[in-house]
């Protein structure tokens, strides 16, 4: 798989691969349901935790064999996504067997498919803060062979400043899904570090927002499904089997900690850090929390 190690190019504006781009026409054409849920995320923001927690809301009690037979790549669709070794992230959606139908996207607001607005589809966004953020990605590059190749921590962490990243800038991809919540009612945007302080809080805003009525009983369950040691002893939730992922140099879920970033940063890298997400984030009332 490491010859497929792809380049990244400027894609309308926004840094890509082709595993992104190459099946855009279908993408952008993609017919929504009305019932469809679609999770949307900056890459390593909590995409699978959130994903894995809207299938037990929805068809946990129902179809629990799944739990240990379906990987959550397999039950939640990559949407953009396109490899030569899968079924497309369309096709995939389009021949799922549940409803309502749960599907992922890192793509950044302005690229989502019209139909899905259109439909007035429910919308979960999860956002991290941009230290634990480009960190994770850090990792997750260096074990994900069609991801271009990382660099070392330094050069990466430039390249994340500069929005040279697959899916682009994480400044543009918080804020863009953040003011579309302005005109778009049916956003619900959720924070990774909200997740970590209070599952059970969160996942009950959740369903309230999806209009799911879940019970206390039922909610505990999913609390400890959704464990980070339990999710990632599981390999339905942690991909241990997935050939593009070289699981010895680092795991897909890796530590899903808050404040991980301080164990990467130098001091000097904090402050250039600090001050670069000062100019970039001044025009915006998001506000994120970096340890908890």
């Amino acid at each position: 798989m490491d010859q497929l190690r792809p380049k990244l190019f400027d894609f309308h504006g926004v840094s890509m691969t082709h595993f992104f781009t190459d099946n855009w026409d279908k993408v952008q054409n993609f017919k929504a349901k009305p019932d469809d849920i679609v999770v949307a995320t900056y890459p390593k923001a909590g995409t699978t935790w959130v994903c894995y927690i809207l299938d037990l809301l929805y068809f946990g009690q129902t179809c629990p064999e799944r739990e240990k037979s379906v990987t959550i790549y397999d039950r939640v669709p990559f949407l953009e996504f396109i490899c030569p070794q899968y079924p497309t992230g369309i096709d995939m959606a389009d021949t799922l067997p549940t409803s309502p139908r749960i599907i992922k996207t890192h793509l950044p607001v302005q690229f989502l498919p019209k139909s899905f607005w259109q439909q007035n589809c429910k919308i979960v966004y999860v956002a991290r803060n941009a230290k634990d953020n480009v960190v994770s990605y850090f990792h997750f590059d260096r074990m994900e062979k069609v991801q271009p190749e990382p660099g070392d921590w330094s050069s990466f962490l430039q390249r994340f400043k500069e929005g040279k990243m697959v899916f682009g800038s994480w400044y543009d991809h918080v804020c863009g899904w953040w003011e579309k919540k302005r005109t778009y009612s049916n956003i619900h945007y959720m924070f990774y570090e909200d997740l970590v302080k209070d599952t059970g809080l969160e996942i009950k805003k959740l369903g309230s927002f999806l209009g799911l009525s879940t019970s206390e009983e039922e909610r505990k369950k999913i609390v400890a499904c959704v464990q980070f040691d339990v999710m990632k002893a599981n390999p339905m939730t942690n991909l241990s089997d997935d050939p593009t992922l070289d699981c010895s140099v680092s795991q897909f879920l890796r530590k899903g900690k808050v404040g991980d970033w301080k164990n990467h940063f130098t001091v000097a890298q904090k402050e250039q850090f600090d001050e670069h997400y000062k100019q970039k984030m001044k025009d915006t009332n998001l506000q994120f929390c970096e340890e908890i």
